[in-house]
C-alpha cells in the first residue's frame, strides 16, 4: 500500500506545483476549465491517500475493501481511457498500456477477493 501511496502522491505534486511535467506529457494547462480538471484530479487522488492512510493506521480488511474498491474502479477506468487517448511522451503503446493496466486491476481484484474472504472469516468466527 505504500508503493499505491508513493505514485499517488507523486501524481498529485504534479498536479498541484508541476504543471511543467503535464505540459511535457501533453496535457493542456492553459486555461480555466484545464486546471479545474487538474485540481479535481489531484483531489481526488489526496482523498484516495487519506483512506489509504487511514487504513494502513486502523489495519481494518473492511476499511482495506473500500480503498481496494476504489483503486479499481480508478484503474479500470485508466484502463481504458489510457489507451483511447495516450500521452504524447507515454513509454508504452496503447495496447501495451491496456495491457499494464488489465494487469493491475486483475492483482487488485485478486487481493480484494483475498481480504474479502478474510474480513468475511473474521465475522463469521464471531470476532
Amino acid at each position: 500500500m505504500l508503493v499505491l501511496v508513493a505514485f499517488m502522491s507523486v501524481q498529485v505534486y504534479w498536479f498541484y506545483f508541476n504543471h511543467d511535467v503535464l505540459i511535457e506529457a501533453g496535457i493542456s494547462v492553459s486555461s480555466a476549465p484545464d486546471l479545474n480538471v487538474i485540481y479535481s484530479t489531484a483531489g481526488r487522488l489526496v482523498a484516495m491517500i487519506g483512506a489509504t492512510v487511514f487504513v494502513m493506521v486502523t489495519q481494518n480488511p473492511q476499511h482495506y475493501l473500500v480503498v481496494l474498491i476504489m483503486s479499481i474502479l480508478r484503474e479500470g477506468q485508466e484502463m481504458f481511457i489510457d489507451p483511447l487517448f495516450p500521452y504524447a511522451n507515454s513509454p508504452a503503446s496503447p495496447v501495451m498500456d491496456f495491457g499494464i493496466h488489465a494487469v493491475i486491476v486483475a492483482i487488485e481484484f485478486m487481493a480484494f477477493v483475498t481480504v474479502w474472504k478474510a474480513a468475511k472469516g473474521k465475522s463469521d468466527s464471531g470476532q
